[in-house]
């Protein structure tokens, strides 16, 4: 496998995914603006991701892939754990439509205390549960190709949502925003069904041999499952710390929407970079201890880690000091105001400080994950949790909403020591001595042109671009010589 290839493939496409998802939120900016509206469809909208990241993208994707490559990518494997996925997903489908109200009731309470929130936001979740089905089936496709080392489209398949999403927010100047919301929710739907038939086609195309059958239990699929609940435990315990987040943020008016905004942000450089690395490395490494050849793990791993980080470190350098011009040129139009740009504009420069701590954790997690330890992921979880809960109530009461991101960034830092040390310890991970030397000089380099560019004011979107792009022309070069030339 082409490591570096496929990581590049993947990141450019899911940049593509976040420039268009940009666009969209744009567009939600403009006609919601950051209060009532926006707070309803993002807190509706919470939901379905965090199913898919549990059962899709997130604990059934790193169980899955190192069995799936372990058995040599059996295919009656494959078909049982998609129906049973899908029989699941249809029956918590059904709960959560039951009970929804008592969700939202908990995941937002705040929104009790503004008349008609609530049940508006109870009213939009229940229409966009239904994606919950569609998206998560579609990430099991989209392991079943990253197994076999099919990237590229299963990356590109975030586009659809965010097209049609905008499609949905332009047309709301002919139908008017009394109905935006609910046009919005079914959008959301339609392109989960879109991707799901996409996805299927192609592996179909490509005769993995992949359908729904009856599903049957077996040895296999109750080893995946008991691991699969282990490792629930640990995903689910960083979706219950954005939950935390969200609902002390909901007793601050705007709070949800300015979070949201900011995370937005954040997440692109570390989408672009971060999960386009986990990505790979999952299935890479996954063969690579499969065949009991250590070496490559290290190689892979290093080169991953020098690379990466050349990237995210001037990522973060950059956030930091163009924030708040970052989301005036960007969001602030029509009813967003200057209040909410100095507000996202400040949780930005706090979270974008756990970047390199977000990379180099997803590096450990998915070897760990790869030699089929879910244990130690739950463990850091639970402790990563503990300590952003006790922040975000801690702090609340005193910074307000900047509680949140600063529970993000020190939980974050305490993960990824611990990840680290487990990994060092089991010989999973040995970092070279140049791998440490080129990153503290990212580091430096990084800082120095920053501390430049916080110097110059910005006055306009053209200015800002001239700026990014001079920071790159001086940056990307030197790093480059330091990755390439001097650690050899």
């Amino acid at each position: 496998m082409k490591l570096g290839k496929n990581i590049f493939g993947v990141g450019v496409m899911t940049g593509i995914s976040r420039i268009f998802g940009f666009v969209r939120d744009m567009l939600i900016a403009r006609f919601l603006g950051a209060g009532r509206l926006s707070d309803i469809f993002l807190a509706a909208f919470k939901l379905p991701n965090l199913f898919r990241d549990l059962l899709g993208e997130g604990a059934l994707s790193a169980i899955f892939i190192p069995m799936y490559t372990d058995m040599k990518k059996e295919e009656g494997f494959a078909k049982n754990v998609f129906s049973w996925l899908m029989a699941i997903l249809l029956g918590l489908t059904i709960v959560f439509e039951i009970f929804m109200p008592l969700v939202i009731w908990g995941l937002a309470p705040g929104f009790a205390e503004d008349p008609g929130k609530m049940q508006m936001t109870v009213t939009i979740a229940r229409i966009m549960f239904f994606y919950v089905i569609f998206i998560c089936g579609a990430a099991f496709l989209a392991a079943v190709l990253n197994a076999h080392s099919r990237f590229l489209l299963a990356a590109f398949m975030p586009v659809m949502l965010n097209i049609m999403l905008i499609g949905a927010l332009l047309a709301s100047v002919w139908y008017g925003n009394q109905y935006i919301l609910y046009v919005m929710a079914g959008t959301v739907v339609l392109s989960g069904i879109i991707q799901f038939w996409t996805l299927l086609s192609r592996i179909r195309h490509k005769h993995f041999g992949l359908r729904l059958i009856i599903p049957h239990w077996n040895s296999q699929i109750k080893s995946m499952f008991k691991r699969f609940c282990v490792s629930l435990v640990g995903s689910g315990f960083y979706q219950i710390t954005i939950i935390v987040g969200t609902l002390v943020a909901s007793f601050e008016s705007g709070a949800v929407s300015w979070l949201y905004y900011s995370d937005r942000i954040v997440q692109l450089p570390f989408a672009m970079i971060g999960l386009a690395v986990g990505t790979v490395l999952m299935s890479s490494i996954s063969n690579a201890l499969a065949d009991k050849n250590m070496r490559s793990v290290y190689i892979q791993q290093n080169s991953s880690m020098r690379r990466s980080m050349m990237l995210i470190v001037p990522c973060m350098v950059g956030l930091f000091v163009l924030a708040e011009p970052i989301i005036r040129f960007l969001f602030q139009y029509g009813a967003w105001t200057p209040e909410s740009t100095h507000a996202v504009a400040l949780a930005i420069k706090i979270q974008c400080l756990v970047l390199p701590a977000m990379l180099i954790s997803q590096i450990y997690s998915k070897t760990l994950y790869a030699s089929q330890d879910v244990k130690t992921p739950v463990t850091t979880s639970m402790i990563s949790l503990g300590i952003a809960s006790a922040i975000y109530l801690i702090l609340f009461p005193f910074v307000g909403y900047l509680s949140i991101p600063i529970g993000v960034v020190v939980s974050g830092y305490v993960k990824n020591y611990l990840l680290g040390r487990v990994c060092r310890k089991r010989g999973l991970v040995k970092t070279d001595k140049k791998t440490l030397w080129a990153i503290m000089s990212f580091v430096m380099l990084a800082g120095i042109l920053g501390s430049v560019l916080y110097m110059i004011p910005v006055h306009s979107i053209w200015t800002m671009g001239i700026l990014i792009c001079g920071f790159a022309i001086m940056y990307l070069p030197v790093a480059y010589v330091i990755d390439r030339k001097l650690i050899k």
